[in-house]
């Protein structure tokens, strides 16, 4: 494609990847995008092992990482200690948690287990941790690293220079833009409210032309509620340079969600979504369920990060366990991150496939584009 931003990062077609999983990874790495691993519910180790696997299965393609460093955390510069982060989870909620899960004769026994199990998240963003996860990054020959909450830190920044790594980050308003392209990241994600995962309010057809506008040099790419070409072309004729898609990867053969999830986005409507913060403390778009209808009715307050996660995603993770053996109300409940676009994702196909579908559907648009200007 004739772009200046593929030609830069060494890629086919302007199609970025996030996803928590590595064949999807590396698969669209494959097929000329750029998978892009969001690795922040990963221990440093854990990481090592993921990224070894995506280095030796992207045939030699770009490949990105994904962390989470909320420039607040950083600037604590000091961690608590896992009995200090389980101390501050407060009775209220953990006996919400609880009843909810005993209305749909789900167990909570192990729920403490699996808190203490998932503390390096926490840990994650922390200076110390986050330290320890760049390191592992910056030892793979990573295109691009990626910061989804907030300006990205220096420590970051610093470490992409010399390593000659692109930053790119998330931002949801004009005002973070301006602030991003101020701190000196390399490249601009316009996340819209239709985004799954951490997103904000303004709609992807307002944003981007509005992040553009500030953005100087600086690419842009769009996302929130892109899953066709179509889309992608719509956001590049606003003056985009790719896309950032992440929920269209979920219902693929090798998208992480358990079946039960797929099926549930499979049959969803562009409707069936929420932006909730009681997933992880800030606000957050999922799949409408028995969960978060639950927690929009009846629960209480959502805490800040990290502490709304070690509430919710233990629960969620036994959730999803009990719903893949066949327990109904554990389906009920079950949720996962995912875009308004989940209304156009109707059939399960394979990741290289998706992306050829992309080239496709874009190619047309394009087509039907040029011939307005046709005499």
């Amino acid at each position: 494609m004739n772009s200046a931003l593929c030609r830069d990062l060494g890629i086919e077609f302007p199609l970025f990847a996030f996803s928590h999983c590595r064949d999807v990874v590396a698969a669209v790495s494959r097929a000329g995008g750029m998978g892009v691993f969001g690795a922040v519910m990963y221990t440093p180790e854990q990481l090592r092992t993921e990224l070894e696997w995506i280095d030796a299965n992207c045939g030699g393609k770009p490949y990105g990482v994904d962390l989470i460093v909320p420039t607040s955390i950083q600037r604590q510069g000091s961690s608590l200690s896992d009995d200090q982060l389980l101390a501050g989870l407060p009775d209220e909620h953990l006996a919400f948690v609880e009843a909810t899960l005993a209305q749909a004769g789900v167990g909570s026994d192990d729920l403490d287990e699996r808190r203490r199990a998932m503390l390096h998240f926490s840990h994650n963003l922390d200076s110390g941790g986050a330290e320890e996860m760049l390191d592992v990054a910056f030892s793979f020959p990573i295109r691009l690293i990626a910061n989804a909450l907030g300006t990205p830190p220096q420590i970051m920044l610093d470490r992409a220079r010399i390593a000659g790594v692109p930053v790119a980050a998330l931002v949801g308003s004009k005002k973070h833009a301006e602030r991003q392209v101020a701190a000196g990241v390399d490249i601009l994600v316009a996340a819209g409210g239709e985004a799954g995962g951490h997103c904000g309010e303004i709609s992807t057809m307002v944003l981007v032309p509005e992040v553009v506008s500030v953005a100087g040099g600086t690419p842009v790419l769009a996302a929130g509620g892109i899953v066709t070409g179509r889309q992608m072309a719509a956001a590049m004729a606003m003056g985009a340079a790719g896309a950032w898609c992440g929920s269209v990867w979920l219902t693929t053969a090798e998208g992480e969600p358990s079946q039960v999830v797929k099926d549930k986005m499979l049959a969803a409507t562009s409707s069936d979504t929420v932006r909730s913060r009681s997933r992880t403390g800030k606000t957050s778009r999922q799949l409408k369920s028995a969960w978060t209808e639950a927690w929009e009715a009846q629960g209480p307050s959502p805490l800040p990060m990290p502490f709304q996660s070690l509430i919710s995603e233990p629960a969620l993770a036994r959730i999803e366990k009990l719903a893949q053996g066949g327990h109904q109300g554990a389906a009920e409940l079950a949720t996962y991150w995912v875009g308004q676009g989940v209304g156009l994702m109707n059939q399960m196909t394979s990741t290289a496939e998706v992306v050829q579908e992309f080239k496709r559907d874009y190619l047309e648009a394009a087509e039907r584009l040029m011939a307005t200007l046709e005499d």
